[in-house]
């Protein structure tokens, strides 16, 4: 069973092409600044399959891609690897995966739960390291300038997405009373979001519920 904290079905604001994006719940890192505190908790949010996120993750005709974040995707490695596997059984799928961790302690085995090779073995892009606030320069597919683009296999190598010096953008779901910022803020994006959020919630009820965007989230080495 996976632990999930959120997905979304079709976006463009995480990687190349349409994606589906899972957010999941734990990170062993308390980095400042992180963009997604309420998913670094280690707490029960949503139980959820492999099977049964595949067939979520790949509802939509035109998905191409799948993007991992949280959350530490490595704690969930092995039931990730899992996702990849059923969902390429149905979708040539491209993965791409945000981690706290760097590469080159997966690669030498220091890793933090048995599954992390699994996980890394069908990883096409891996974005690795820390979010550091002050090296934040405002583009790219990562928080900040620190956080380093590897490219495992050549699936998204040459298709003209710049993952280091691209604008950013992002977008802005809602579902019920829930807001979901998806993507990497470009700067001053996150501060209105939050006024927004924070007026609706003056005049409705229940309440809405805001996420703030896990992309830039801040995990450690």
């Amino acid at each position: 069973m996976l632990n999930v904290a959120a997905t979304w079905v079709g976006t463009e604001a995480l990687g190349p092409g349409l994606r589906s994006v899972v957010w999941v719940q734990e990170c062993p890192f308390n980095c400042r600044g992180c963009m997604a505190p309420d998913w670094i908790p280690a707490r029960q949010a949503r139980a959820v399959t492999p099977a049964e996120l595949v067939a979520e993750l790949l509802a939509d005709p035109g998905v191409e891609g799948l993007t991992f974040s949280g959350g530490e995707p490595m704690l969930q490695a092995a039931g990730l690897a899992e996702t990849v596997r059923l969902a390429r059984a149905v979708r040539d799928v491209s993965v791409i995966c945000f981690t706290g961790y760097r590469l080159e302690n997966l690669e030498a085995g220091r890793t933090p739960t048995p599954g992390a090779p699994d996980l890394l073995a069908v990883v096409d892009v891996l974005i690795d390291g820390t979010y550091v606030a002050a090296l934040d320069d405002g583009r790219g597919l990562r928080g900040s300038s620190n956080q380093r683009v590897h490219h495992l296999t050549p699936q998204l190598s040459d298709g003209g997405f710049d993952f280091t010096g691209r604008s950013r953008g992002a977008e802005i779901a809602v579902s019920g009373n829930e807001a979901l910022l998806i993507g990497v803020p470009p700067a001053g994006l996150l501060p209105a979001f939050d006024s927004a959020v924070d007026s609706l919630r003056t005049h409705t009820s229940p309440r809405p519920r805001t996420r703030p965007t896990p992309a830039s989230h801040t995990e450690g080495s």
